[in-house]
């Protein structure tokens, strides 16, 4: 555990890709299997330890430091597993044999859930405050230390000098901790396939247009909806649906699942059917009734029935597909689609556009609820994993802005846990009362983080835990990519992707937008 320690306090306070990636690979070239194994599938959150949870683990702390004092505490550092690591008392700090990865993940998942508490504390007492800090991490499954699994891949590519995309190609068909995946790398066997197993491709990604112009000879416009990219796999018989991340989200979306029989992977968006658009896709709002969801009721079912628009296809039966031209993909898609149920699967369709002038035009003017903006794809671009430049590109339709009142404050977590980072901010109504219509901590900058963080601090009215209560003087302009009814929040409303677009220190708070306004921008 102590390797595996050393190796997460460096990676929180290495800001360089490069650096993070040689620190990974250094770890992974010097440690021994299968701590090395577990370790990766910590780092890429494939390690489940279901038999602790966070509640145990408070119920530890609390039993050995006083609970007011622990909560405080947590307040101040602003992680859990941070608090923990240094509030422990440690009385046999360092006694016995020290523990390896291995044994840790081991132990705890020969445990059943009324035995891992005793186990778990035990093997605190044994560890010094950095170990304690790793091995909480890897209990709760939230390393939050500014390493993807992308990342984590990448890095062990490049230690043992193969390509990424054949790592991340056979990833999902093999078990933590990675036998066959280090005996590949290392020379000692033969690289793992995914032949027959309904395993995660990595899906082709784009970047974001920002002030290039192409030409519509070379690329093909359609529309970016405004779901959640999803791969469909059907091998052997079985049937899978992953989400961008590479996460398994079959059980959560039943009803697709048992429509694709059909051999082959596909790449589209999932939503669900609008209740008052002729069975068209519905807002990101409705997908979220069921996103996330491990049991999901027929009345859920019937009430957002899900579908899948298509973008693209990987495999049609066993033929790989993705190193043809995105034209030729296109047609054989179309194809592939009249096999399948229309209630659940339909082509997204391409826009027709003269040139780029137009095209321009036509998203301008895109304010469907379910589309979030335009994709351009290079017409002979083959489908490749990750960002390659001047292949696809993503053109979002521009964002709805409102200025809004700061109200409350929360610290943030990882490198922000000393400030306060995260702002809950509201809408006067026409009773002059201001109601919370979201929450962000992205758009700003690390100076204006600095400046927003003394605006909390010398400006708080009360305290609630670990959330402040600040005087309602400050604006915050706030960009937003839309916004639904809400039956969830007392303003009615709730915002999709907010963020930080500006501070207006130079307007008044009571100048602030109207609910009202909010309201009209409802899709």
């Amino acid at each position: 555990m102590h390797a595996f320690a050393q190796l997460l306090d460096s990676l929180i306070y290495t800001r360089s890709r490069n650096a993070k990636l040689k620190l990974i690979g250094d770890y992974l070239k010097s440690t021994p299997d299968p701590d090395r194994g577990w370790a990766m599938a910590a780092l890429t959150g494939d390690l489940d330890l279901p038999a602790v949870k966070p509640a145990v683990i408070r119920g530890l702390i609390e039993a050995r430091v006083d609970p007011v004092l622990f909560r405080m505490s947590r307040d101040y550092v602003g992680d859990t597993a941070e608090t923990i690591a240094l509030l422990w008392p440690g009385a046999d700090d360092g006694a016995g044999e020290p523990l390896s990865v291995a044994t840790v993940v081991d132990t705890l998942n020969s445990l059943s859930r009324s035995d891992a508490p005793a186990a778990l504390a035990g093997m605190l007492d044994r560890m010094d405050a950095e170990e304690r800090f790793a091995l909480l991490k890897m209990a709760t499954g939230a390393l939050r230390i500014g390493v993807s699994a992308r990342l984590a891949k990448t890095a062990l590519a490049n230690a043992f000098g193969v390509e990424v995309d054949g790592v991340e190609e056979v990833w999902h068909a093999i078990r933590p901790p990675y036998a066959e995946l280090f005996d590949w790398v290392e020379g000692r066997g033969e690289q793992p396939t995914a032949a027959d197993v309904p395993v995660f491709r990595p899906f082709m990604l784009a970047h974001p247009l920002e002030e290039l112009r192409v030409d519509l000879k070379d690329y093909a416009a359609e529309w970016k909806w405004d779901g959640i990219r999803v791969q469909l796999v059907h091998v052997a018989g079985e049937t899978r649906l992953y989400s961008r991340a590479g996460d398994d989200i079959t059980g959560s979306f039943p009803d697709v699942a048992s429509a694709f029989a059909t051999p082959g992977v596909l790449d589209g968006e999932l939503m669900v059917k609008g209740e008052f658009q002729g069975g068209e896709a519905a807002s990101f709002n409705a997908l979220q009734q069921r996103l996330g969801r491990k049991v999901v009721s027929g009345k859920m079912l019937d009430d957002y029935p899900a579908f899948v628009r298509l973008y693209d296809i990987l495999f049609d039966g066993a033929e790989d597909l993705r190193p043809l031209p995105w034209t030729e993909r296109r047609a054989r898609l179309e194809a592939f689609a009249q096999q399948l149920d229309p209630d659940r699967f339909d082509v997204s369709a391409l826009i027709d556009a003269a040139d780029f002038d137009t095209l321009e035009e036509i998203r301008a003017g895109a304010r469907d609820a379910a589309i979030e903006g335009v994709m351009l794809k290079r017409r002979d671009s083959d489908y490749v994993a990750g960002r390659r430049t001047g292949l696809w590109y993503k053109w979002k339709r521009d964002p709805l802005t409102a200025d809004c009142v700061m109200m409350y404050a929360q610290r943030g977590n990882g490198r922000r846990s000393s400030y306060y980072s995260d702002y809950t901010f509201g809408c006067w109504t026409d009773d002059g009362e201001l109601l919370p219509v979201g929450k962000a901590y992205s758009g700003i900058t690390d100076d204006e983080l600095k400046m927003l963080d003394g605006f909390v601090r010398n400006h708080t009215l009360n305290r609630f835990g670990p959330v402040r209560e600040v005087e309602k003087t400050l604006v915050l302009e706030v960009a937003f990519d839309s916004i639904h009814e809400s039956k969830r929040h007392k303003s009615g409303v709730a915002m999709r992707f907010p963020r930080i677009h500006r501070i207006r220190t130079d307007k008044p708070a009571a100048e602030a937008d109207r609910l009202e306004t909010l309201k009209r921008m409802v899709t």
